[in-house]
């Protein structure tokens, strides 16, 4: 089991949002995983992308390149 840690949790409108930020995050090296959405958030879809805290701007960046609106980042411990 995973130690948990304070990380930056992106969810999403659709399943299909969170599956092109898996393959788009894939493509370009960003660092994260698609995880189940942690039971303290409520989101459009049971999908989110967790990654480390510092990867913020990266992730807005990526899923501005290629068209994909977050539903709302959290930081929370996963």
């Amino acid at each position: 089991m995973r130690k948990k840690e304070l990380k930056l949790v992106v969810t999403f409108h659709t399943t299909a949002d969170a599956m092109a930020m898996e393959k788009a995050c894939k493509e370009k090296k960003a660092e994260g995983r698609l995880i189940p959405v942690p039971r303290e958030i409520s989101a459009g879809c049971g999908l989110a992308w967790c990654a480390p805290l510092e990867c913020r701007e990266a992730l807005k960046e990526v899923m501005s390149s290629v068209g994909i609106q977050e539903e709302e980042m959290h930081e929370c411990m996963v």
